[in-house]
C-alpha cells in the first residue's frame, strides 16, 4: 500500500548558472573529497544481499524506541496491534528519508551549475550520483522488502522547498548538504547501531560513507566563505540553521502514522514530543550538525542560547564530520594494508 500524495509536482526557482573557464585552478581539499568520492562508488546489486527475506513479523528496531511505547494507548492495544503500530512507524521513517534522499538529489544537481569553482562542480556532480543511488536503494527496500511508503512530512516538503526555491548557492549548501545530510548522516548510524534487520543494516553502511562526504563538503565550501561576511549576514544564517533545526525536530511526530491508524493524533503526537526513547533520538540527529554549524562560525552566543533551548547544545566539541571523514580514511588505508 503507497499512501503518496501526487506522483508529480513543480516548483518554480530560479538560480544561476556558472561557467568555470579557470581550468588550471584547483582547490586542493575539495579536488581530494572528488578522488575519495570517485574511490567510493558502489553498486547496490553487487555489495548488497537483496535476497534477504525481511520478516515483518519480527522487531525492526528497539521497541523502546517506538513513538508510543510505554504510553497508555499503546499497552491497550493487543500484541499484534502493538506490532503493527511500530511497522508503521518504521516505515514512516524510512519513508522521510528516502524523501529527503530525493530533495538531496535535486538541490546537489542545482548545485553543479551554480558553485564557481571546478572542483566544487566536480564533486558537486559526483554527489548527485551518490544522492541517485540512495534514492533507489531506499524506494527499493521500501517497495519491494516493508511493501509500503508514507507520503513526504509536511514540515520536511517546508524545508526542502526552502532549499530548492532559494536563488542563493550558500543557502542551499547550509540547508541540504550540514542540515538534511548532517542529519541523515547521524540518523543513519543510529539505525544501523540499532536496527537488527541485515539488508538495512548493510544499506545504511554504505549510504553513511557517502553522507560523510556530502557533510564534509559543505564544511570546506562554506567556512572561509562564512569567515569574510558581515554580522548581519551570518546573522541571517543562524536564523535560517535555527529554523531548520525546528522543521527537522517537529517532523518526527508521526502524524500520518495516526491517522492511518485510526488513533486519536494530537494526543499521539504529544506521547511522541515526550517520549524518552524518541526525545533521545531527535537529540542524536543534530550529533554532526551542531560541530559542523561550530566550525562554520555560525554559532554565536544568540545561536547557543537557542540550541540550548532546542536540548542540542550538548554535541558542540562533538567530532565535526572532517573529522569522521578523517578517521574513516585512515581506517580504510589500515583495512588495505592488511586485506
Amino acid at each position: 500500500m503507497n499512501l503518496a500524495g501526487p506522483s508529480i509536482e513543480t516548483l518554480e526557482a530560479m538560480l544561476d548558472v556558472t561557467y568555470t573557464w579557470g581550468y588550471q585552478d584547483t582547490r586542493q581539499q575539495l579536488r581530494s573529497l572528488y578522488d575519495k568520492a570517485v574511490r567510493a562508488q558502489w553498486i547496490s546489486d553487487d555489495v548488497l544481499p537483496w535476497n534477504t527475506d525481511v520478516d515483518l513479523g519480527k522487531e525492526l528496531a528497539p521497541p523502546q524506541l517506538m513513538p508510543l511505547h510505554g504510553s497508555d494507548i499503546f499497552n491497550r492495544m493487543s500484541a499484534k496491534e502493538q506490532h503493527d503500530t511500530n511497522n508503521e512507524a518504521f516505515a514512516w521513517t524510512l519513508s522521510q528519508f528516502l524523501h529527503g534522499e530525493q530533495g538531496a538529489l535535486l538541490a546537489t544537481a542545482q548545485l553543479v551549475g551554480s558553485v564557481r569553482d571546478l572542483d566544487s562542480k566536480l564533486y558537486a556532480a559526483s554527489q548527485v550520483v551518490d544522492e541517485a543511488r540512495h534514492v533507489d536503494v531506499f524506494n527499493r527496500y521500501l517497495h519491494t522488502k516493508v511493501g509500503w511508503s508514507y507520503p513526504c512530512n509536511p514540515h520536511l516538503k517546508t524545508l526542502l522547498d526552502m532549499i530548492l526555491t532559494d536563488s542563493r548557492w550558500d543557502m542551499k549548501f547550509l540547508g541540504m548538504q550540514i542540515m538534511v545530510e548532517g542529519l541523515a548522516l547521524a540518523a543513519f548510524g543510529m539505525i544501523r547501531m540499532n536496527t537488527k534487520e541485515p539488508l538495512l543494516r548493510d544499506l545504511t553502511a554504505y549510504v553513511i560513507g557517502d553522507e560523510a562526504r556530502h557533510v564534509a563538503f559543505g564544511v570546506l565550501s562554506l567556512r572561509d566563505y562564512y569567515v569574510e561576511q558581515n554580522e548581519k549576514m551570518k546573522a541571517e544564517r543562524e536564523d535560517f540553521v535555527f529554523e531548520a533545526a525546528r522543521l527537522m525536530r517537529d517532523r518526527f511526530l508521526f502524524q500520518e502514522v495516526w491517522e492511518k491508524r485510526g488513533l486519536p493524533v494530537k494526543e499521539c503526537m504529544d506521547i511522541a514530543l515526550h517520549n524518552q526513547g524518541q526525545v533521545m533520538f531527535r537529540q542524536m540527529l543534530f550529533a554532526k550538525i551542531v560541530p559542523a554549524i561550530k566550525k562554520m562560525g555560525l554559532l554565536s552566543d544568540r545561536q547557543r542560547t537557542r540550541f540550548q533551548e532546542l536540548g542540542i547544545l550538548q554535541f558542540e566539541n562533538w567530532a565535526d564530520p572532517m573529522a569522521d571523514l578523517e578517521a574513516q580514511t585512515v581506517q580504510g588505508a589500515v583495512s588495505a594494508r592488511y586485506a
